[in-house]
């Protein structure tokens, strides 16, 4: 196939060559395990041009099959053959081909020590919507929930058991359970503030619910209207009930980095709080950082002071992603042996009660971060990202997910070609 010299560049540019460049007659492994060998001349009188192209590559569509793509690109043709699962949905990308030690020590020295596992819990319906200025009807929470499932999430927070004076947006609670009741496949947490909250939510066939503290005495307050003490105090209660119904019970820590109030919150605060959680029996316990003002810098000390009062298989990490540092927390997160992490697709939610917290750290981005670093999830981010554009398409918004953004580009550009 003839393509011209702009052609290859611009083909160069896009598919990110390792690890060395693209000399004229070399070949090299591309990202995605694409084969790639070029062979071109620049004579004055040849200006011709051979690129042999063996890619892997796969479109994202509503449909989820491969399709073969065919692109016109400077008035010659170049054919792109889709067999496999593209460089962006593939996993273990720093698994290159490589027959050089060194660079293999060195990933396996910065890699080596990330769970090859790790379990996604999905907030979205719950911590995602209940922060909507509208009112999400039941059927569409409904229907986003079936879909998230279907996408291999194993654990999502379905709603919340509060006040609908409180949370609006989540006062169907009993209607959404009633509806999910049969769906296999996945958990189904609900948030439970309180002893006639979680009697409310056992009632409606809740086979887990989650309490939620904070590691700031003034988020505390006017989050719940009560102190520190007296909200695990009311926690225990429900642990000893749920204890006795055999219900696992998930722990939330707010603010365990920063506080809208209080500002830079202590370490220590957030262990004090996640022992206590611990002493009363929480399977998990998730460490949120709700206004998202963390770094590693932040949430490697937090987590040192976590890890010697809790081990580290009951720890969860849930990052909003204000600043734009969810993702480098999280990578943080897993170095020191975290292997749960909470996201909302499409990056829906923030906090009705933190002002100027943006939304969970996206799913999508999640998924394929981990993705790339060869950690087993078990989603299928395909399903995910159409989840995603479910809820969106609904609130008539775009998606806050940088990945569904990019990856509904390249399909937008490869519709076009």
């Amino acid at each position: 196939m003839l393509a011209s010299k702009k052609a290859f560049d611009k083909l160069c540019r896009r598919c990110i060559p390792f690890p060395s460049t693209i000399n004229s007659g070399d070949s090299c492994l591309l990202q995605g395990h694409i084969s790639f060998g070029v062979s071109y001349s620049e004579g004055a009188n040849d200006t011709r041009e051979t690129i042999y192209w063996s890619g892997q590559r796969r479109n994202v569509s509503p449909a989820g099959f491969l399709t073969l793509t065919h692109a016109s690109i400077g008035g010659n043709s170049l054919e792109i053959d889709n067999h496999c699962h593209d460089w962006h949905m593939s996993s273990r990308h720093y698994n290159f081909l490589s027959n050089d030690k060194s660079i293999r020590g060195f990933s396996d020295k910065v890699l080596g020590s990330i769970p090859e596992y790790v379990k996604i819990v999905e907030v979205g319906p719950r911590d995602g919507l209940q922060n909507e200025k509208d009112v999400v009807p039941t059927p569409v929470k409904v229907e986003l929930i079936r879909m998230l499932v279907s996408s291999g999430l194993p654990v999502v927070e379905a709603t919340s058991f509060v006040s609908p004076k409180w949370v609006p947006q989540l006062a169907d609670a009993k209607d959404v359970m009633a509806a999910i009741r049969d769906l296999e496949g996945a958990r189904f947490p609900v948030l439970t503030p309180n002893l006639k909250g979680f009697e409310a939510a056992v009632a409606a066939g809740a086979k887990e619910v989650a309490i939620f503290a904070s590691a700031s005495e003034s988020f505390s307050k006017s989050n719940i209207n009560c102190s520190i003490e007296d909200s695990l105090g009311r926690y225990n209660d429900v642990a000893l009930a749920a204890s006795k119904l055999s219900i696992p019970v998930r722990g939330y820590i707010s603010c365990v980095v920063g506080c809208p109030v209080e500002g830079m919150i202590s370490p220590s605060n957030v262990a004090y709080v996640a022992k206590r959680l611990c002493d009363m029996g929480c399977s998990e316990i998730s460490l949120g950082d709700t206004i998202g003002v963390g770094t590693p810098g932040t949430v490697i000390p937090m987590l040192g002071a976590v890890l010697n009062v809790v081990p580290v298989d009951k720890l969860a990490v849930h990052f909003h992603d204000t600043y734009g540092q969810a993702l480098s927390n999280i990578l943080a997160s897993l170095h020191m042996g975290i292997n749960t992490v909470d996201s909302s697709v499409s990056g829906l939610g923030g906090c009705p009660y933190a002002k100027g917290a943006s939304g969970n750290v996206a799913t999508e981005d999640v998924v394929y971060m981990l993705n790339g670093l060869g950690v087993k999830t078990n989603v299928d981010l395909q399903k995910v990202i159409l989840a995603g554009n479910f809820i969106c398409k609904h609130l008539g918004r775009s998606s806050g997910s940088k990945t569904a953004i990019a990856l509904s580009k390249i399909t937008a550009h490869a519709s076009k070609l």
